[in-house]
């Protein structure tokens, strides 16, 4: 298998928000960094928008670890259904070092 790629959301995923406050996921912060030097491709993508995504990054002072920035989509068009992606798992923020293990 070539190069992985993984998709990161923002919104308790990578940060919290408690009412007004951001308060950032270390252990998925972590995990997004060791993803990175361990020669994964990452994505940070939000239904906040791919701006929001981008200066969530910049916040956290993450945003050379990913290739790009998205938004959430809201559809996908594809001949297969994301459960039959080879490859394609659903990772939980708590088990995000998972990321990493090969499927």
């Amino acid at each position: 298998m070539g190069p992985r790629t993984v998709f990161v959301d923002v919104d308790d995923t990578l940060v919290r928000s408690i009412g007004a406050k951001r308060v950032p996921m270390p252990g998925v912060v972590q995990t997004v960094k060791g993803l990175k030097s361990g020669g994964m491709t990452l994505f940070l993508w939000s239904s906040g928008s791919a701006n929001y995504a981008r200066q969530s990054a910049v916040e956290l002072g993450i945003e050379d670890g990913f290739a790009g920035f998205l938004p959430k989509p809201d559809a996908y068009i594809d001949d297969q259904a994301v459960s039959d992606w080879r490859y394609c798992r659903h990772v939980l923020p708590a088990n995000a070092a998972d990321a990493a293990d090969p499927v």
